[in-house]
This record gives structure tokens, C-alpha cells and sequence, in this order.
């Protein structure tokens, strides 16, 4: 099958992982061993994984977008990749290891044309072998103390880090590591014999948790290193993370309703989805942590300790109506067994929300409404789709349902909250994007052997013809790009948010593999790749890639300054233009209507309170990001962190993109404030042209 779909942008492996990790249905309840042997090495390549190589290397070679051959130049990348993927800091790896790696550095393509990925498996259980040896070191080094009134540095730049040539130099490396782990714990507040037995803890439960790695794992790591360095989007799926990918296309699953992360060595409760199994039956808490897993009414509850995730969640699904029993451990409390019965569970966190807002007043002294739509990613049920079946779950039915109830309680104009969009399905974005528009061209999209195709809203029909403002931020990308970029090109709505969007301007398609190979149903799963074959431009011709969506009002953010866009990442592919179509120019934005805005929105920005916490934290960031070591002198390291933990702020903004938006309605807070009056300017400023008129688009000035 090729689905095009713009999925979320690499920007976040770990942020998918954390939506993902749903207790779902789909998976098999097959017994996981929770303490391996830190000594065993994993087992070689089975049958179908040469086949499934095989077939990566010949899609990938003959239907990538750049068309480049998968030859030595990608051969060397692939091999850095890899490495990246397993030992970013170069903590674990020696120098001496990675010499003979290189032997294959020009080597790789053709083993992987022909099947062979032995090379993974020498890289991997070398891996395993180094983390061994550097458990073992850690708690050595935890046994013997540290002083930290010695004025020394750790790299906290990845760029400037080196393999350890020796053991003495590992051993040092590894003390500055465990002490700058220390100091951090005593800066959220954990210190003494509990920080030491913490990181022991951490380190040991890693090992662990590597040594469960399965073949499938590692395929997917070793492929995707090898598709990623002919674009950051291009990956291949295991069996797994499709079936999960599919469950966030389609926002609803069969399970418990509860969202899971690791936590060194420990299952913990995140969140307990509204409405699900687990919130109706109400004995499980967030921060709760599972140490033991039981099928049924009597199943023998089985050790999840140190598992890996993954193999957790394997063993808490399955189909709506069974029972499973969790053993539940809570601060201060006597483990309990608490046994849940599976049901359907919606994944409403990533779904549209709507709700009307006031703000400003009228001449007649009532305020204004204006409806937010929260729209966090464009979904569809692709399989409920090709099946013809009625109301799948879709994103533009959603919000024009939205819209409608906005349109009945009396609104003066739209807020669109982009802002954590990733992206999504290409389709949503281009019927979406006819709520607000007539019928015309949306998004062009250029294919490897250079033919153009532009994609057209062919609704002439809108939902909503009124004032419309699109926010954006750096983690605004692909489908929710789309959006912006035609609605800006005609001139139909104002973009408030960070300077640019995230600038993922590439489609991809996802080719099942099962179907590739036998094109006969009911196969079992060998996974798929996500495979770049187009690019998408605006209406106006330029693409979105590496540039993104500038907003015509910026508003200072932190994630503005985030190394996370497009242009950060690994071989992206280049910006570039195409012929611009003809499209009509609603002129509801212009560059005067723009330079008011500005001068309106700036004076409450630099008053606001909030506001000006967040320049004062952004230039604090940029001064930290700035330096390439950090002091391990605990004085002066506290000192600094006193001052303004930037590092800590970064993390918090990707956890809240991870997570999603968790209250009931919308979020009001100084940003949403902001946004909000500069709509109302925006209304003002309208007049009676506030609403365009659709009975016939091209009768306004043309672009061409």
C-alpha cells in the first residue's frame, strides 16, 4: 500500500515513543525473560531479514525523491548513524572499536544489497560487551566517592566528544559523567545514599534493558540508519512501531487507558486517559509503578522489573474484555494487585478540541468570542477509510463539526493552535485547509523524476469565511505547514507564533512490506518503510523545506532557539521553488495590516510579566547553549543553576509537547492571551471586510 502521509518530523524519536507507548490491543501476551544474563550476546540474522534488507535497499535505491544510489558515500553515513544511534556521547564505544568498524565503512551498501547485516550484530554485542564493562565501572566508581570542590569540566557539546583510546581514559570520562549525574540529582532534590543508589540503579537497569533488545529492534535500528542517511524521514517500521504508528493515525485502540514511560528500571503510570478503562475504574494513579503483570483472573504474576517498555506494555494488552492484574507499587503503601478489564479506548489528547474565549469589548461594550480550536495532529482512520465505512475518524470532519457549534453560540473570528501539530495525513491537510477557503489549488507535490501535481480544495463551500489566526511554532511541521502555507499565499488568515515553522517540506509514503513482497493478504507483518518520494511546495511555488512558515507576528518563544527544525537534523533534503499557480488574494492580510499588529501587540508584550520571563529565560538559554563544557565544581555549578536551569525549561516544553494538552478544554494562559488581542486587532482592523466572499474565488486578484 502507499499511503502518503506527512508524518510527524524525526525532531522527536523519543516524543513519538512516549504518545506511542499506549497499553493497546494487537499484540501477543508472550512471557519476557525480565533478568537476562548481562553476559549473552544477541543471536544473528534470521531467513526473512535478508529479505526484508534486500527489499529496503531496492525501494530505497530505485524511489527515494533524490534519486541518489545507495552507494559508499551513504555506506559511511549509515555506519555513523548506527554508532550515533547507540553511543551519542561516545561513552561506551572505544576508539579501537570503532577503527574496526570502519574496515565496512565502504563496505556496508553492498552488504546490505545483498541481505547481509552481520555487521549490526558485531557492532551490537560489542555494544552490549562495553556496557557490561562500564556497569561494572559506574558502581566502582559510586563505591569510591567524589570530590567536588576540584575545578574540572564535562563536554556538554556532542560535536567535541572523542572515543576513550584506554581503559584509564573510559574510567575518567565515565567519573565526570556519574558526578555530573550526582550534581543534577541534588539539584532536583535528591542527594546522599539515595542519589548513589539511584544512578546504580539507572545504570544497571540500562544493561539490562539492552540485553533485551530483540532482532526485530535491531533491524529497525540498522535500516533506519542506512534510510535516514538519504533523509531524516526515510525509516523502516518493525512489525511493532507500525502497528503503533497506525493506532496514532487512527486515535483509538483496544486496552487499559493508560500511557507508560521507563523510569530507571520501573514501569510508571503517566497518564490515565479520560474515559477509559482504567478512569472508570479508579484504583490506578499517575506515578503508580507496575513491578508485576498477570493474564486473567488467575494468570501468575510475572516480574516487569527492568523490562523494557516495549515488552511491558506486550504484556498489559489485549482484546477488549480480558482481565489483566497489575501489581502496583505506591510511595508509603503495601504493593496491591489491581485487575482491569480491557475496553475501547479513544485517544482524545491528539484529537480537535474547541472552545469559545472572550477577549476585548465592542463598542457596545460586550466582549468579543472568539472559538480556539486545539488541533494537535491531522488523523484519519486510513483503514476504516478504504473500507467505505461511514464517519471514520477523520480530522476535517471534526473540526467543521467544531466550527458549526462555534458558528451557532455567535463568534467573531477563529483561533487555529497549530503549535504541536507533527504533522500527519496529507488528505486532512488539504480538506481541512477547504474549511477555509473555496475551492483552488492547496499544495503542489513533486515526485523524483520532476513532474508537478498540484492537489486542489474542490469544495467551493467554506465552513468559515471570518477573521481566521493560525499559530505556529518551531514544532509545527509537514501537514499543519500545508495549512499555514496556503493560508498565508492567499492572504486568508494571519500566522502569529515562533519566527518560522519546523520546514518539513517532504512527503512520505509508507509501502508495507508483506504487501510489497507476496501482494497476498492475511501475510504475516515484516513492518514497512516510511519512504521520502515527494517534495511539496505552496501555491506560490516555494517549498516549506528547511524554511518553513515565517509568521507575520512573532511572539518570543523559547522553542523559537531549539535546535529542532528541519535544518538541524542529518542530511535534509535542499529548499527549492517550483512555478507559482494561480490561486485568488483575499487581501485579508497585507503588509500594513501587519506593521499595525505589530505596533499594537509589542507594547503589551514587553509590559507582560510573563512575557518578559520568557526573554529573560531565552537569553539565559542562549548564553548556556553557548558553552561547550559545564563546571563540575559544585559550588559553581549551583550557582548556575540558580540563575536560570535553561536546560531543565527545554525539557519541560518537549515533555508538554509529548504529552500533549491534558485539561479538559483549552489552555488560557499569556500566550493564548496575546494571541487572542492581537485577534481582536486583527477584527478591528477587518472592519466590514471581516468575512471573504466564496460564490466566485477567482473573480478576486489572481497570483501568478
Amino acid at each position: 500500500m502507499r499511503n502518503k502521509r506527512l508524518t510527524l518530523p524525526r525532531i522527536l524519536p523519543s516524543l513519538l515513543i512516549a504518545l506511542i507507548a499506549i497499553v493497546a490491543v494487537g499484540c501477543s501476551q508472550q512471557p519476557v525473560n525480565a533478568e537476562p544474563t548481562l553476559t549473552t550476546q544477541l543471536q544473528g540474522p534470521r531467513a526473512a531479514d535478508r529479505q526484508i534488507t534486500r527489499h529496503v535497499a531496492a525501494l530505497v535505491s530505485q524511489e527515494h525523491l533524490t534519486n541518489h544510489e545507495l552507494d559508499d558515500e551513504i555506506s559511511g553515513r549509515c555506519l555513523d548513524e548506527f554508532l550515533k544511534t547507540l553511543d551519542p556521547w561516545k561513552i561506551y564505544f572505544y576508539q579501537s572499536d570503532v577503527d574496526t568498524f570502519n574496515k565496512y565503512r565502504t563496505r556496508i551498501d553492498d552488504m546490505i544489497q545483498s541481505g547481509d547485516i552481520s555487521l549490526a550484530y558485531l557492532i551490537f554485542n560489542t555494544f552490549l560487551k562495553r556496557i557490561d564493562e562500564r556497569v561494572e565501572m559506574v558502581g566502582t566508581l559510586l563505591d569510591n566517592g567524589f570530590d567536588f570542590t576540584r575545578d574540572e569540566v564535562i563536554i556538554s557539546d556532542r560535536d567535541l566528544a572523542r572515543y576513550p583510546k584506554t581503559k584509564a581514559e573510559a574510567l575518567d570520562r565515565w567519573r565526570k559523567r556519574i558526578k555530573y549525574d550526582l550534581l543534577m540529582l541534588k539539584d532536583d532534590g535528591t542527594e546522599g545514599e539515595e542519589a548513589i543508589e539511584k544512578l546504580r540503579r539507572r545504570y544497571t537497569s540500562f544493561g539490562k534493558r539492552m540485553h533485551q533488545t530483540d532482532q526485530d529492534e535491531l533491524l529497525e535500528m540498522y535500516l533506519t540508519s542506512m534510510t535516514s542517511s538519504f533523509d531524516p524521514h526515510t525509516t523502516y517500521m518493525s512489525p511493532s512501531t507500525l502497528k503503533n504508528f497506525e493506532i496514532m493515525m487512527k486515535l483509538e485502540l483496544d486496552g487499559i487507558g493508560a500511557s507508560l514511560q521507563a523510569d530507571d528500571g520501573y514501569t510508571v503510570i503517566k497518564d490515565i486517559i479520560k474515559g477509559g478503562a482504567a478512569d472508570k475504574d479508579g484504583r490506578l494513579k499517575v506515578e503508580d509503578r507496575i513491578v508485576g503483570v498477570g493474564q486473567g483472573t488467575e494468570g501468575e504474576i510475572a516480574d516487569v522489573v527492568d523490562m523494557k517498555l516495549n515488552d511491558v506494555v506486550k504484556q498489559i494488552r489485549g482484546k477488549r474484555g480480558s482481565i489483566v492484574r497489575l501489581e502496583v507499587q505506591r510511595t508509603g503503601e503495601k504493593n496491591q494487585i489491581i485487575d482491569i478489564t480491557r475496553d475501547r479506548i479513544e485517544l482524545t489528547d491528539s484529537e480537535a478540541k474547541g472552545e469559545i474565549l472572550e477577549a476585548g469589548l465592542k463598542s457596545d461594550g460586550k466582549p468579543y468570542r472568539i472559538g480556539v480550536i486545539d488541533l494537535p495532529s491531522f488523523y484519519m482512520d486510513m483503514d476504516a477509510a478504504r473500507a467505505g465505512l461511514a464517519n471514520f475518524k477523520s480530522t476535517t470532519r471534526d473540526v467543521r463539526a467544531i466550527i458549526e457549534d462555534f458558528k451557532k453560540e455567535g463568534i467573531d473570528g477563529i483561533v487555529l493552535d497549530l503549535r504541536r501539530n507533527g504533522g500527519g495525513s496529507l488528505t486532512e491537510a488539504i480538506n481541512l485547509t477547504g474549511l477555509f477557503i473555496p475551492e483552488g489549488p492547496v499544495v503542489q507535490v513533486k515526485g523524483a523524476n520532476g513532474s508537478i501535481r498540484p492537489f486542489n480544495d474542490l469544495n467551493p463551500t467554506c465552513s468559515w469565511t471570518g477573521p481566521l489566526v493560525v499559530l505556529n511554532s518551531k514544532f509545527s511541521a509537514s501537514a499543519s505547514e500545508i495549512l499555514a502555507g496556503a493560508i498565508q499565499d492567499y492572504h486568508r488568515g494571519l500566522i502569529v507564533g515562533d519566527e518560522t515553522s519546523h520546514g518539513k517540506g517532504t512527503v512520505q509514503s509508507l509501502l508495507d512490506l508483506s504487501s510489497q513482497l507476496f501482494r497476498l493478504p492475511n501475510m504475516p507483518s515484516m513492518g514497512a518503510l516510511k519512504l521520502t518520494m515527494q517534495q511539496f511546495y505552496r501555491p506560490s511555488g516555494d517549498s516549506t523545506q528547511k524554511r518553513g512558515v515565517e509568521s507575520d507576528i512573532e511572539l518570543p518563544s523559547l522553542t523559537t532557539h531549539l535546535d529542532v527544525g528541519e535544518q538541524d537534523l542529518d542530511f535534509p533534503i535542499e529548499f527549492d521553488r517550483v512555478p507559482q499557480l494561480k490561486y485568488p488574494n483575499f487581501d485579508q492580510v497585507n503588509e500594513d495590516i501587519i506593521k499595525k499588529l505589530a505596533q499594537t501587540s509589542e507594547p503589551r508584550v514587553s509590559e507582560d510579566e510573563e512575557f518578559q520571563r520568557v526573554t529573560r529565560n531565552i537569553e539565559r538559554y542562549l548564553e548556556q547553549k553557548s558553552k561547550k563544557y559545564v563546571t563540575l565544581n559544585e559550588e559553581k555549578f549551583m550557582k548556575e543553576r540558580e540563575e536560570l536551569n535553561a536546560d531543565k525549561e527545554e525539557r519541560e516544553q518537549l515533555e508538554e509537547i509529548a504529552n500533549g494538552n491534558k485539561e479538559e478544554g483549552i489552555e488560557r494562559d499569556y500566550y493564548l492571551d496575546e494571541a487572542l488581542a492581537i485577534t481582536v486587532d486583527y477584527i478591528k482592523l477587518l472592519g466590514p471586510k471581516s468575512h471573504i466572499k466564496v460564490s466566485s474565488p477567482f473573480s478576486s486578484t489572481l497570483n501568478n
